[in-house]
């Protein structure tokens, strides 16, 4: 039990890294019902396009002024290649069948992969990504690492802008008009198509805060980084409610303190040792989402957002 803060803590910061990236997914699904099975790579960019504005910097600029730097470095690259991707990638396919988004989806998300992997310099191999000076701080019990403190901060003020967009103002409304009927929407003079991208850059925007919350949390950025994390977080999107944006959080963060609960304590089961640990992390997740999608398959906040406006 003394160890639970602690726990409890590392599941929040790594859930709210979760729900980040996945309100792109549910965005993107609660407006255009398609699941961009690329945003993981779109998550990777951003990293590498935060990492990139570091190394441009002067030596000795120091890191928490070069952080917001970075953030808008790594949010101009995903939301460059979130936007390019609607348009070129996903626009022209609106009208097909279901099936071809989606294969275009994975495709794109090999492309993506492979492109960082062949013209990124020496990006074969994880680049080390900066960290704070200076010991954890204690809060609450648990000891909290200087750049974990990042997306403890990041993510509900993310929430809470998304939160008055899309309920305040002109395009949030727009928003979810087009979530709701965008043929409808079309009559009342709405742009569907700048909604759509809208939606593709805010959810950009999001994953790229993440990487950098994840570069501060782990110390390196690889290529490769956007695949299980996206899936996670695709995850976290379903489990909260695909399309509902504050699901999306809501799922992030049940999974990352499942995730942090399962590896801390499973093993301390009698019987159960040899399922304990990091190795078993995400089994567990997977099994949680099953759980829940079995007796709740809407997911637990269930109705899209816009459906509540």
């Amino acid at each position: 039990m003394n160890e639970l803060p602690q726990q409890l803590a590392n599941g929040l910061i790594l859930g709210a890294m979760y729900g980040l990236i996945a309100i792109g997914y549910t965005m993107v699904y609660g407006i255009v019902q398609l699941i961009n099975f690329a945003h993981g790579e779109i998550f990777m960019v951003g990293g590498f396009g935060a990492l990139t504005v570091w190394l441009v910097l002067p030596e000795g600029f120091g890191l928490g002024a070069a952080v917001p730097l970075m953030i808008i470095g790594g949010v101009l690259v995903s939301v460059a290649v979130g936007t390019a991707a609607e348009r070129f990638a996903y626009r022209p396919l609106r009208s097909a069948p279901r099936l071809a988004p989606l294969i275009t989806a994975i495709g794109l998300s090999i492309v993506l992969q492979q492109a960082v992997w062949m013209w990124y310099p020496d990006a074969k191999k994880d680049h080390p990504f900066p960290q704070f000076h200076g010991g954890p701080v204690e809060i609450l019990g648990a000891n909290i690492q200087r750049g974990d403190l990042f997306v403890l901060i990041a993510a509900p003020l993310c929430m809470l802008a998304l939160g008055f967009f899309v309920t305040k103002t002109r395009s949030g409304r727009g928003m979810q008009a087009t979530a709701q009927d965008p043929d409808t929407a079309k009559l009342m003079g709405i742009n569907t198509d700048r909604i759509i991208v809208m939606a593709f850059a805010i959810g950009a925007a999001f994953a790229a805060v993440a990487a950098v919350a994840y570069g501060l949390k782990n110390g390196q950025v690889g290529f490769r980084m956007g695949f299980l994390m996206g899936l996670k977080a695709f995850t976290a999107a379903v489990l909260g409610g695909i399309g509902n944006i504050y699901g999306a959080m809501l799922g992030g963060v049940v999974l990352g303190v499942a995730e942090s609960l399962a590896t801390g304590y499973i093993g301390d089961i009698p019987g159960m040792d040899l399922f304990g640990g990091g190795a078993w992390k995400d089994v567990w997740a997977f099994a949680l989402l099953i759980l829940v999608l079995l007796f709740r398959p809407q997911g637990l906040l269930g109705e899209r957002v816009a459906d509540r406006a």
